[in-house]
């Protein structure tokens, strides 16, 4: 034996789909998953350059592409997927198939969106300074796009394009959310952070306008092979994870956290402090905690690491 055999050796006893990825799809799924476990390195890295006071956007980017190599991984071994009767059936030459009756569903795509994705919006409505239940509000609508994306891929009827509209209505929510209210919040912060969410910010829109584009191709109507499909959603997730975490990273190599109303100590160097302080306003405390940097905010969130 020789070359990638994970498709032959995690093929398991049991309804299998008629259309799946072959080997290529599967030596593809594999790369992506190496770049996205190489990027969670970097940042990790880069991370350990800061004061920890300054690796909240670190931390959190790179579980953001951890979470998204462990996904990478599982497709590529062909795990983590279900055979799902097609709405469409179309012919597909390229495998002798006269008509492929049911296509390869990897819901782990789902999971690992349903993780990654609210943590990337969290790195963007922080660098926004957006109060908490703006954050939750966004977060929400996002999940709701992701579950109903997973339920339409899961749907075998018609009503799949149901689960759809939903998600839709979810999406142009968050992308209010982003657009308009975070991007003024993140002006009004300073010019650094205006300049920074509004280079993420794009990006995030552009790329995110395009998932239910390839979601209609692919586990909506059926139209484009499970190998394009793994190359349409590989290309758009190194673009909105990878490429925007070191975007995002880059760009906060000049704000300090407290501008942002993220007032961290460091429990290492402040020890007593940080425990006074919590013990008068709990571990989430209103009042600045001694012993940091930056002006008193009411409005931010004390965090101790």
């Amino acid at each position: 034996m020789s070359g990638n055999q994970a498709l032959n050796v995690n093929y398991v006893v049991g309804p299998q789909a008629d259309l799946a990825i072959t080997t290529n799809g599967s030596d593809w799924y594999f790369t992506v998953c190496a770049v996205m476990s190489v990027a969670s390195l970097a940042f990790m890295g880069m991370a350990m350059g800061k004061p920890r006071t300054h690796r909240l956007f670190h931390y959190i980017t790179a579980g953001i592409t951890f979470v998204a190599s462990i996904a990478y991984f599982s497709m590529g071994a062909g795990l983590g997927q279900v055979p799902i009767q097609v709405e469409f059936v179309r012919p597909y030459s390229s495998q002798g198939l006269a008509a492929a009756g049911t296509r390869e569903i990897f819901y782990v795509r789902y999971i690992d969106w349903f993780v990654t994705t609210p943590l990337l919006l969290l790195d963007l409505c922080l660098t926004a300074g957006l109060p908490a239940p703006t954050i939750a509000i966004t977060i929400l609508a996002d999940e709701i796009m992701i579950v109903t994306g997973l339920v339409g891929a899961l749907t075998q009827t018609s009503y799949k394009w149901g689960y759809w509209v939903f998600g839709m209505f979810a999406f142009f929510f968050v992308v209010y959310q982003l657009a308009f209210v975070g991007l003024k919040s993140s002006r009004a912060i300073s010019a650094e952070a205006g300049k920074v969410y509004m280079t993420c910010g794009v990006l995030t829109i552009g790329i995110w306008f395009l998932y239910p584009i390839a979601w209609g191709l692919s586990e909506g109507g059926n139209v484009i092979h499970p190998d394009g499909e793994a190359i349409f959603y590989g290309i758009l997730d190194l673009i909105a994870k990878p490429v925007f975490g070191f975007l995002l990273i880059m760009g906060h190599r000049n704000i300090d956290p407290a501008t942002l109303g993220l007032h961290i100590a460091d429990a290492g160097d402040h020890g007593a402090a940080v425990g006074n302080n919590e013990k008068r306003n709990g571990f989430f405390g209103k009042k600045h905690a001694a012993g940091t940097d930056g002006p008193a905010n009411t409005n931010g969130t004390t965090l101790a690491v």
